[in-house]
């Protein structure tokens, strides 16, 4: 029996949604992270932040974050020293487990799969803004900037309560190209971007507008974003001009395909419409019949 598009969309969200399994392995090292920072460091807040903190993660794609506010005068003016302390006392706790810095994070990876990986964000306290809490973060650039973690969950869950929970499975539909196709864009970037491309339109139907992201960010060539809760000034997709390229030219074959598969489906190729999705999402989208 053959499935529309919108029954291979919504099947593709099944499919990329974590499970239970994967969502309890994220839970698991918690504790023993945050009792290790808090007797080396002192801890004033543990919380989970990105994509498994805000339900747009990617089944077997997305690792753990947390952010760890700790007390200012435990880091220092240099955020790359901050981060190697941190990443010792980490390593010391988790001695086999690679314990390795990644900009603004340190990173423990405790399994081989992605969603065992915990990346650790040291922070400290700067001010309160309105009702949330900006923290400053490594730059990777040897100095702090500010980050609000909290602002940009709220914007994403305001702009997805507006369409009754229709923006976050977008984010995921755009996410797992990323993944699935190996493009180096940020998922902070795409997940601001598609929240305020969202936040424009009367409604969401998930081929159009998995189309009109694509086809948006490669006619304007990918443009960095003004943050949204006016935090963060602006953020970039990617870390160089290596990255930007290589993303860029993927992009662009992303673009054709969806415009491909809804070129198809409005002749009523359903079939052929599948075909493209499929390519998109490097075979890993449902096939056309059950």
């Amino acid at each position: 029996m053959p499935r529309t598009v919108d029954e291979g969309f919504r099947d593709f969200l099944k499919k990329l949604t974590p499970s239970s399994v994967e969502t309890d392995a994220a839970k698991r090292h918690r504790a023993s992270i945050e009792a290790c920072l808090k007797s080396n460091f002192g801890m004033n807040r543990f919380i989970r932040i990105g994509s498994f903190g805000n339900g747009t993660s990617i089944s077997g794609y997305s690792d753990v974050d947390y952010l760890a506010s700790l007390p200012a005068d435990r880091l220092y003016r240099s955020s790359s020293y901050s981060l190697t302390k941190v990443r010792d006392v980490l390593n010391a706790r988790f001695p086999n487990t690679g314990v390795r810095v990644s900009c603004p994070a340190v990173t423990v990876p405790f399994g081989t799969k992605k969603s065992e990986a915990h990346e650790i964000v040291p922070a400290y306290y700067v001010k309160d803004n309105n009702e949330f809490k900006i923290y400053g973060i490594a730059d990777c650039a040897d100095s702090w900037m500010n980050a609000c973690p909290d602002a940009h969950n709220a914007y994403v869950k305001s702009v997805d309560e507006k369409f009754n929970g229709k923006v976050k499975p977008l984010i995921r539909f755009i996410k797992a190209w990323k993944y699935y196709q190996n493009v180096p864009i940020s998922s902070f970037y795409l997940e601001l971007r598609v929240a305020k491309y969202a936040s424009g339109e009367s409604s969401i139907i998930y081929e159009h507008d998995v189309k009109r992201v694509l086809c948006w960010l490669r006619d304007n060539n990918l443009p960095k974003i003004q943050d949204p809760m006016g935090i963060s000034g602006y953020i970039y997709p990617c870390k160089s001009d290596t990255a930007y390229n290589d993303a860029m030219s993927k992009l662009r074959t992303a673009a054709t395909r969806s415009e491909k598969a809804r070129e198809s489906a409005d002749k009523g190729n359903i079939s052929d419409a599948f075909y493209w999705w499929n390519l998109l999402y490097n075979d890993q989208f449902p096939s056309y019949y059950y």
